[in-house]
Parts: structure tokens; C-alpha cells; sequence
């Protein structure tokens, strides 16, 4: 099975445009595992990831990375195969991530907080061979989780562990895979391995936060994804002196693409920690962080520690993601001479950064400008395809050398995802500015009805749709409420049906266990109305009801810390 299967079901990149983006050095025909290779040459005994449990050097990561690779081609493991992982934030997620990559697999980046519901779907739609776990994950039981999926899956599924003591029954160790090899016939394998695959070929499988059910499949290119973490860092100016410290979930979109490749890219370490503050700052002063990506609000917690100003002695640089930057947030970090910049990123492609260079306000308030001159932006009136006025919200819409194509196997997706012309519809209003010369955007508010929630996105429809299957519920509906620790939370307001008690919070987070959905996605509020709000065309009204869940004291059941 060759990674160009997947090209009949991504979009196609034309041969024009191909030479194009080579031509110019956007697309440099290289696998992301041969990126890596290339870097450990260069930077060999230079901490490459460091983490609780240890640090590797280039040299070190490479050659471990190279035995992964050899190891589960030994068990059966083909080019063009996708692996789910579900990894916590350590030196082994690390070593997987690559390991998978220079095997010519496809890692997918699924969450931890993924269960049945999610696994299921992700797994089935990218035809999973494989499923890597963290076995020492306290929360959950993910190894015999794993079991149960492969058992369920339509074909072989290999299901291996990390952190595990021993194999268990049906699983490997990622520990053992290859650990007998010389360096030299573990690199030669990858290299058979190598030669097969393309820049422009399926490198790794991203998912979107949806916004009708379970979450999209994003596809992305060994050569699109490794030019924007290159862009990244060369918009901070990072260089092998830099370490940049990521503490939000490593698999994922940002943590990926924004850290660990950008990381490497220039020879610089990554430093892997959790959000405990009670740990998180230690690692800071351990390791002289000079960079991080983070949210405002967990930063404010920082701030009242003690050894804030210590931890935060080497920081060159704080990038905010999320929609809007707090005054406190900003100048927690500014006041000490910090460059605080605001990011917008999408799994999808586009990343917007401010430059470091800006007036304070514009980096505060604005997305930035993307970071490579060869995108297309446009803000289009929502539903249509005609520019807006700049100053006058719109929907922010893109194309680029780091746009997706087409999602995988999801034509409906597809067909309303993009304007005419190619241009990726991303949901989220903005208005367009002018600073310093240069154009921005602001964030004004979404299309697409989903909730933030610290850091990661909840699909209202699609909790709307699970939870009206219960007995005595006649409407439902899923909106955001302001939370100032994650952003915001859900709260669900259901009808009930005329003489039906209303279920209880506990009662609708049972349900949603019963159907093994992710515990994140689940209402950490509950209110009931004798009847939603609809607009005069008879649609339920969104807009108002926000409203007042925002402004109303909790009546009926109390949010969860």
C-alpha cells in the first residue's frame, strides 16, 4: 500500500503548480523523517526534545527513531498506512511521532480524551492499521481500549504500547520495536523506505474540530506541513539557541507543526511539559525557556507564583492563540520586556502571526499577517463570494502553498468548504485592517457554532444531536457560556417535552458516556426552558440565547471545575 492511495481523495496539487512551489523553494520535495535525518547531521549532539523523563540529542532521537521505523515495518506495517496515536506529552510521543513518519505511515493526531465515539469514526475513515497508546495514561485505561478497537475494526489493526513494563496480549512495546538493530541497518531501512515517497505525498493526518459531528480528517503534505513550521520560526527568529517550551496536548496541530517540527527546523530544542503550574515553572527555570505558545489565562495563574520572575528570566518571546488577548495577559509579559505576539492557526493551514515589530496594540488585538507572502486571503460576505469593505466583518477565507486541498473521503465537506475559486472557507468573521503599511485582521466572532474550550473545539451539533435522542427531551440546544480560566464552556438548555422532567446534568453526561464520547465534549452546565428561542423564520436563535446564559445566574445545575 504506497501514501499515493490517499492522493484520489485529497485533492489534487496540478503539475504546474507543483513546479511552481518547487521552483521557488516553498515545496522542497522532502519527507519529514529525512528533515529530521538532515537535521541530526547538523546539529548531531545538540539537545533535540527534552522532557521529565530525559533529553535526546539529534543524533540520539534519529538513530532511535530510525529503529521505530524498521521495527514496525518488521510487523507487517506498510507505506501509506495511518496509525492513530493517543500520546501524553513525552520523550516516547516523540520518538512514535517520527518513528511512524520515517516508516512511510501516516501518524493521525488524536486526543487523549478520544474515546469509542471519535476512534471509531477517525479509525474507520482513514482505514487505521495501527494504534499507538500510551499505556501509563492514570486517566484511562487506553491499552485495553486500544484491544477493544482493533477487535472492532473491519481489518488488522496493530495495537502497540509505550511506557508499558511488558507486551500484553495482542500488543507490542514501542520500546522493543527495532531495539536489537545496529544504527547503520536501521537507517539503510529507512532509506528503502524514503526513496518511495514524495514531498508532495500524505504525510500526516490533522483533524478539525467539525462542526456537524465527529471531527474532519485533514490531510496534510510531508512538503506543506514542514514550510509553514520553517515560516515559523523564521517570523520569531528562532535559531539553535532557542528552546521553546509546549505544555498543551504534543499531538496535536499546534503542538506538532508549531513546537516540535518548528523546533527542529533550525537545530533548537523542544521542551515538553503538562499545564501543572506546580511543575510547569521549575521546567522553565531548569531549562531557560526562551519561547512559548500558550493561552492568557493559565498565564495569569503564573503570575501570582512566586518564582514567576525566575521561570520567566530567558523568555524572548510569549505567542498567544485563542481570539482575544486580555489586557493582564499581555502586559504580564510585556511589562517585563517580553515580545508578547497574537497567533491564528488552523489545522486546515493558514497560521497568521503579528510581527514582533508592531505597536503594541496591533499585537494585542489583531491575528497578524500570514506567514507566507505566497498566500491568498480574502474576507467574503458569509454564504457568498463577493469582498466586504475593510473594517466590515466577513468570513476569513484562504488559499495557499499550506492549504488543504479536500478533506479525506468527505465530498459534502468539500463541496461547501471552498468558494469557487479554491479558497478555503474557515467559518470565523474577521474584519480586515491596515498597520504600519501592512494588512491584518481582527477577530470578530464565528460562522461555524462551536465552543472553544480551552484550546481545543466542541462541535454544538453535534452534542445537540446526541443529546435529543433522550427520552423526554423536545429541543435542545448547546451554547457557549464565558469561563475565564478556559475560555468558554458548554451549557446545555433543553425543552422538555410538555410534562417531562428535565433530565439532570449527571443524567445527560451518563448518557454521553454510555455512547463513549469524549469527556471534554460533554455540557458542564444545565438549564431548562419551557420553550427555546426562535427567530421570526422559526429557526432556533441562537444569537439569544448565548445572550442569556451569559448574563443569567445559574439556576439549574452549578459548571464543574
Amino acid at each position: 500500500m504506497r501514501i499515493d492511495r490517499w492522493r484520489e481523495y485529497v485533492g489534487s496539487v496540478s503539475p504546474e503548480e507543483l513546479a511552481r512551489l518547487r521552483d521557488c523553494g516553498d515545496w522542497e520535495n522532502v519527507t519529514i523523517g529525512a528533515h529530521l535525518h538532515r537535521a541530526a547531521l547538523e546539529h548531531s549532539y545538540r539537545p533535540a526534545v527534552i522532557a521529565a523523563g530525559g533529553m535526546y540529542t539529534y543524533r540520539e532521537l534519529d538513530e532511535r527513531s530510525d529503529r521505530v521505523a524498521a521495527g514496525l515495518a518488521d510487523l507487517g506495517l506498510r507505506p501509506g498506512g495511518a496509525v492513530l496515536l493517543q500520546l501524553d506529552n513525552t520523550l516516547d510521543a516523540v520518538l512514535a511521532w517520527y518513528g511512524v513518519i520515517k516508516a512511510g505511515l501516516v501518524p493521525v493526531a488524536t486526543l487523549l480524551a478520544y474515546r469509542g465515539h471519535e476512534i471509531g469514526e477517525i479509525g474507520s475513515q482513514t482505514e487505521a492499521v495501527a494504534h499507538i497508546v500510551a499505556a501509563d495514561y492514570s486517566k484511562f485505561d487506553l491499552t485495553g481500549f486500544a484491544v477493544e478497537m482493533a477487535e472492532r475494526a473491519a481489518g488488522r489493526r496493530v495495537v502497540i504500547t509505550v511506557g508499558a513494563v511488558t507486551a500484553g496480549a495482542g500488543t507490542h512495546r514501542l520500546e522493543d520495536l527495532g531495539a536489537e538493530l545496529e544504527p547503520a541497518v536501521a537507517r539503510s531501512a529507512v532509506e528503502r523506505i524514503d526513496e518511495g515517497i514524495d514531498g508532495d505525498d500524505i504525510g500526516v493526518f490533522q483533524l478539525s474540530g467539525g462542526t456537524t459531528g465527529t471531527p474532519k480528517v485533514i490531510p496534510r503534505r510531508h512538503d506543506d506541513y514542514w514550510l509553514t513550521s520553517r515560516q515559523f520560526t523564521q517570523r520569531l527568529g528562532w535559531d539553535e539557541t532557542t528552546r521553546v517550551m509546549h505544555f498543551l496536548p504534543l499531538i496535536h496541530n499546534a503542538g506538532i507543526l508549531l513546537a516540535l517540527h518548528a523546533a527542529h527546523t533550525v537545530g533548537a530544542a523542544v521542551v515538553v511539559a503538562t499545564p501543572a503550574v506546580d511543575t510547569l515553572l521549575q521546567v522553565m527555570i531548569d531549562n531557560g525557556v526562551t519561547d512559548f505558545l500558550g493561552y492568557g489565562a493559565l498565564a495569569v495563574e503564573w503570575a501570582m507564583r512566586p518564582d514567576f520572575d525566575r521561570a520567566t528570566a530567558a523568555l524572548r518571546h510569549v505567542v498567544y492563540s485563542g481570539t482575544r488577548v486580555t489586557d493582564d495577559a499581555f502586559a504580564i509579559f510585556a511589562d517585563r520586556g517580553i515580545s508578547v505576539l497574537h497567533l491564528y492557526g488552523s489545522s486546515e493551514g493558514l497560521v497568521m502571526v503579528t510581527p514582533e515589530e508592531w505597536p503594541a496594540q496591533a499585537r494585542q488585538h489583531t491575528l497578524g499577517t500570514p506567514l507566507s507572502e505566497d498566500e491568498t486571503v480574502r474576507v467574503l460576505a458569509p454564504g457568498a463570494e463577493r469582498e466586504v469593505p475593510d473594517g466590515a466583518p466577513g468570513e476569513l477565507c484562504y488559499r495557499g502553498p499550506s492549504t488543504l486541498r479536500g478533506y479525506l473521503r468527505n465530498p459534502t465537506a468539500n463541496a461547501e468548504g471552498f468558494t469557487s475559486d479554491g479558497l478555503l472557507r474557515s467559518g470565523d468573521l474577521v474584519s480586515r485592517r491596515t498597520v504600519d503599511g501592512a494588512v491584518t485582521y481582527v477577530f470578530e466572532g464565528r460562522i461555524k457554532d462551536v465552543i472553544h474550550r480551552g484550546g481545543e473545539k466542541v462541535s454544538t451539533a453535534e452534542i445537540e444531536a446526541l443529546v435529543a435522542r433522550m427520552p423526554g427531551v423536545a429541543r435542545v440546544a448547546l451554547v457557549a457560556v464565558p469561563d475565564h480560566r478556559l475560555g468558554e464552556r458548554g451549557c446545555i438548555v433543553v425543552e422538555p417535552v410538555p410534562g417531562a422532567l428535565t433530565p439532570t446534568l449527571g443524567q445527560v453526561t451518563e448518557f454521553l458516556a454510555q455512547l463513549e464520547v469524549a469527556k471534554f465534549k460533554w455540557p458542564e452546565r444545565l438549564e431548562s426552558m419551557d420553550a427555546l428561542p426562535l427567530t421570526p423564520v422559526g429557526k432556533l436563535d441562537k444569537r439569544a440565547l448565548r445572550a442569556r446564559m451569559a448574563t443569567t445566574p445559574r439556576q439549574t445545575e452549578e459548571i464543574r471545575s
